[in-house]
């Protein structure tokens, strides 16, 4: 999956999501730092510099849309 990819499914997560047995809407801004908090927290724990570049280029796709 491109960065590109990963962003917008991310993004599209918290756009709608489910909560206590009903739906939550987020509007695309409050969306896009959820999944960018998400991002942050795997960026502390990953290990390796592929996989730290690959996080970070999402985070920059999650920031473009």
């Amino acid at each position: 999956m491109t960065p590109r990819e990963k962003a917008e499914e991310l993004v599209s997560k918290y756009v709608k999501f489910k909560l206590n047995g009903r739906f939550k809407f987020f509007g695309l801004e409050l969306s896009k730092q959820c999944a960018l908090i998400a991002v942050d927290e795997i960026l502390k724990v990953i290990h390796t510099n592929m996989e730290d570049k690959y996080w970070k280029e999402v985070k920059q796709e999650i920031e473009k849309l």
